[in-house]
């Protein structure tokens, strides 16, 4: 529901509403809407979270999503009061065509197993501009409607989640600068010419150390895979962030980080770590009759881990040649 105020001085204040009812404990609901470093494996449009600032009630987070096809990003502040299971939001700097966004997410018991939760915005535009309101009102509704989806969705196979998600980490030691290998990593446009794995990789990079990717890659039983993935690269700390915008069939949800850090002697430590949601109803499908959530872990630690282990040994091979040059 979407609805227009008009202030005293006349600037417009577009407000929505979004609701939805969850088969899960109300405590459940809100611990993962306060776990907003989670959200990119919950929520689709989510990217990234970095918390900036917490003292266990105030929050400041940065955060990246996807709004109409666009990649967006900005700094927000949040109030959580766990006792009335409510958050409060405010962005700091908008991002254009924003002049102000704020809301509220609203969890309540219907009992002990359901719960109601509710998604409050308030917003408004520079200059006031139509397609600008409309712009951003349709955007807010799409990502509300995934976001809620997506935790209704999960939240509502609560006591399986440690069955359902899959967090690991595999990592190289390098003897080249750190400088070198996280070149290597960040430039993914040249994959398909360095990664046997990799056969073909479109990247556009409209905002700087924004990267929009499609990729296919192969696993070693020659199966083909084709994912589109949004990064987001630090160069000061080294690190390059990822959501799989679209996934694998095995996955609903798989996001990741490759990070490279000063090592032992002089040396250098590469590491990629993935973060998986698994989607039950398909793992038959995939893998075979009989094959359980159990099996699919195995097989997606393995199948993950085998190529991002490679990319870091392609990596460290480049690397290592480039520092004795």
């Amino acid at each position: 529901m979407t609805e227009g105020l008009t202030m005293a001085d006349g600037e417009q204040v577009h407000r929505t509403v979004h609701e939805t009812e969850v088969a899960a404990p109300a405590g459940v609901v809100y611990g993962m809407i306060a776990d907003a470093a989670r959200w990119p494996l919950l929520f689709l449009p989510n990217v990234h979270v970095d918390r900036l600032e917490f003292d266990g009630a105030n929050e400041r987070l940065r955060m990246w999503a996807t709004a109409n096809g666009q990649v967006k990003s900005w700094t927000s502040r949040r109030v959580l009061d766990a006792a009335a299971r409510r958050i409060e939001f405010r962005q700091e700097i908008p991002s254009a065509p924003l002049t102000a966004m704020s809301g509220t997410w609203i969890v309540e018991a219907l009992g002990a197993e359901r719960s109601k939760l509710t998604l409050l915005h308030a917003f408004s535009v520079a200059g006031d501009r139509a397609a600008d309101a409309a712009w951003v009102e349709r955007a807010t509704d799409t990502n509300s409607r995934a976001e809620l989806a997506g935790l209704a969705a999960l939240a509502g196979q609560w006591a399986r989640l440690d069955e359902l998600v899959l967090s690991f980490e595999d990592s190289v030691r390098i003897d080249a600068p750190p400088q070198l290998v996280y070149a290597f990593l960040e430039d993914a446009g040249r994959w398909p010419d360095r990664l046997p794995h990799v056969s073909r990789l479109d990247l556009t990079e409209e905002t700087a150390g924004v990267q929009v990717m499609s990729m296919d890659t192969l696993t070693a039983d020659g199966a083909a895979h084709t994912t589109e993935s949004v990064r987001v690269c630090f160069p000061d700390a080294a690190r390059i962030v990822y959501k799989q915008t679209v996934t694998p069939v095995l996955m609903s949800a798989h996001t990741g980080a490759w990070t490279v850090a000063p090592g032992p002697a002089g040396t250098t430590i590469a590491t990629s770590r993935h973060n998986v949601v698994l989607r039950e109803e398909a793992v038959e499908r995939v893998l075979g009759a009989g094959t359980d959530l159990a099996w699919a872990r195995s097989y997606v630690r393995e199948a993950l881990g085998r190529n991002s282990t490679a990319t870091l040994n392609h990596a460290k091979r480049y690397a290592e040649s480039a520092a004795v040059l």
